[in-house]
């Protein structure tokens, strides 16, 4: 989970209520004794080759200054960007982790990966999907070092459309590991800065980054720029729930990571082998529920107007536009995998509806499962070899093994968000506050309604429960240990 930060120590309560979550959930403490030897042995294998001339087969660019672009303290670095113009077009060349070399098929280390099939994030901890000697050592591009990855070369034209793409095996050497707020400061503070002055491509970023962002809104795509939740102390020693607002170069860098998965679907697709991201359309119920959720948080949605183009007038840094965009996320739904080893025909079924694209995952190998697969698929069609065995045995099994592991993510990050905001109000019951019902599954009775302010969900019960209206509502219980909010109706 990425979307909900502990900025202060946790009270023992809400330590012990996130511990028993993650037991419940039977989400891994640390690795088996056999995955870390192996990992280890992988490490300094790898290093010994990296100390070397770089491998026949493999491409060398490390003259090339790429840099790296995530939230401070990140050292599990997947992808590495540089851009550059070509006649009236762009190139973007996109490192990403060779975690190929790094995890052998069929060995105690791969068994592991697809048990647990992505990284899973909470406010207090990191569960990774592979050891840290490996994601946060010799497979990460950290700054200053040789590094084995797998460098996409997309061409885009002048209106940043794609017009090719390839990927091949290549050693790099990032230039930097920036995060967010340096590179925004540093656009933001123009050519002079000393950002741009040691960085120049990045002027480009904002260019390229914003042409892909018209392509999205001109082909009915969504991006949802949802804030982080970060958990902060308040005056009196309690807890308060506070939204990070999001940065235009986030929505920039997210826009090259989503170039790069439509670009791989397009390799997949002509390949007529590959594995795609799926999303079906929203539901219309679905929609019906967030705008309910807009009128509660006094957030004007006209009936003519689409979620995504709501979407795109709303500003995180508005605490009420924050808690709808994370609302938003719950139009979500269905997403799934469809593995194909011979052509598919194009349909609602093969694309990604938010992206209004058919996309890959292939950008984030240190965290996910299955782009290690993806990547090696687009490898081999791209060098017009055959994909290899393993991946092909493995593609049937992927997508259930990618369900379950971002099963319990999803679990996880919804027990989390329970336990902070029952942390938040405790000790406020009997206090009322205005609300408005989102949903009632049905029931005349009882339902679910989400609070002006703070931003917190909670079920309510009452004699009548009117879906969609304002309701005044006061705080029955707010338990830390059950992971329960519960009001009734004024």
């Amino acid at each position: 989970m990425r979307h909900l930060r502990l900025d202060t120590v946790a009270p023992d309560d809400v330590a012990a209520a996130l511990a028993r979550l993650r037991s419940e959930l039977d989400l891994p403490t640390g690795f088996n004794p056999d995955v870390s030897a192996e990992a280890e042995r992988t490490a300094a294998r790898v290093a010994a080759e990296l100390a070397g001339p770089v491998p026949d087969g493999v491409a060398d660019l490390r003259a090339m200054a790429f840099v790296t672009i995530d939230p401070p303290g990140s050292m599990d670095l997947d992808q590495a960007l540089h851009l550059s113009r070509e006649d009236d077009g762009y190139v973007l060349h996109y490192a990403i982790a060779d975690v190929g070399r790094l995890v052998e098929p069929g060995s105690a280390l791969d068994a592991e990966t697809r048990a647990r099939a992505t990284t899973v994030y909470g406010p207090d901890n990191r569960i990774p999907l592979h050891p840290a000697v490996l994601s946060e050592g010799v497979g990460s591009l950290l700054p200053d070092v040789d590094r084995f990855a797998l460098v996409w070369q997309i061409a885009l034209d002048a209106s940043g459309k794609i017009a090719d793409a390839t990927v091949r095996r290549s050693v790099v050497r990032s230039r930097a590991r920036l995060t967010y707020a340096e590179v925004q400061e540093g656009i933001d503070a123009g050519d002079a800065s000393p950002l741009l002055t040691a960085h120049p491509m990045l002027a480009l970023l904002p260019v390229v980054g914003g042409l892909r962002e018209e392509r999205e809104r001109a082909r009915g795509g969504v991006s949802l720029d949802v804030p982080e939740q970060e958990i902060e102390a308040d005056d009196d020693g309690g807890l308060r729930l506070a939204f990070r607002s999001v940065l235009p170069v986030e929505g920039w860098n997210a826009q090259l990571s989503l170039a790069t998965g439509i670009a791989a679907a397009q390799v997949m697709r002509r390949g007529g082998v590959g594995i795609l991201r799926t999303l079906p359309p929203a539901e219309d119920r679905d929609v019906a529920r967030l705008r309910r959720a807009a009128h509660g948080l006094g957030i004007d949605w006209p009936r003519d107007t689409t979620y995504g183009e709501l979407l795109e007038v709303l500003d995180s840094r508005v605490a009420a536009h924050a808690a709808f965009m994370t609302e938003a996320m719950s139009l979500f739904r269905g997403s799934g995998y469809l593995a194909f080893v011979e052509a598919v025909e194009p349909s609602d079924r093969t694309r990604h509806a938010a992206i209004a694209a058919e996309y890959a995952h292939v950008t984030a190998p240190l965290r996910r499962l299955v782009d290690r697969f993806g990547l090696e698929i687009c490898v081999a069609l791209c060098a017009g070899e055959p994909v290899p065995a393993w991946v092909l045995d493995a593609m049937p099994e992927l997508g259930a093994q990618m369900a379950s592991g971002s099963q319990r993510a999803s679990g996880y990050e919804r027990g989390c968000l329970d336990i902070v905001e029952a942390a938040v109000l405790r000790g406020r019951e009997g206090e009322e506050f205005d609300a408005v019902v989102v949903d009632t599954n049905g029931s005349a009775s009882s339902g679910v309604v989400m609070l002006a302010q703070p931003a917190v969900r909670g079920r309510v019960t009452g004699a009548e429960v009117p879906l969609g209206e304002d309701v005044r509502v006061r705080l029955v219980r707010a338990s830390v240990e059950d992971r329960t909010v519960e009001f009734a109706l004024v």
